[in-house]
C-alpha cells in the first residue's frame, strides 16, 4: 500500500470516528478542523526534517517560504 493510501484511509477513518462519536449531532466547520489538525503536526514534522530551514521545507511542502512563514505565525509554530 502506498503512502498517499494509508494517509487517506488514516484520515477516513478518523473521520468515520469522528461521526460515529457526534450520535447524530450535526457537525460544523469540519473542513477546518481537519486542516488544522492535520497541517500543524505535517508542518512541525517537515522543519524538523528540513532541520529548521524554512526555504527546505517550503520546498519540501511545496509551497512559498513567505507561505510557510505566514502558516507558522498562524498556527503558533515556532522556527
Amino acid at each position: 500500500m502506498s503512502r498517499n493510501n494509508e494517509l487517506h484511509d488514516a484520515v477516513k477513518r478518523s473521520l468515520e470516528r469522528y461521526f460515529k462519536d457526534m450520535d447524530g449531532e450535526k457537525p460544523t466547520s469540519i473542513y477546518d478542523m481537519v486542516l488544522k489538525n492535520v497541517e500543524k503536526p505535517m508542518i512541525e514534522l517537515v522543519l524538523g526534517q528540513a532541520e529548521g530551514n524554512l526555504t527546505q521545507a517550503a520546498i519540501m511542502l511545496g509551497i512559498d517560504r513567505n507561505t510557510l512563514r505566514k502558516k507558522m505565525q498562524l498556527l503558533r509554530i515556532k522556527g
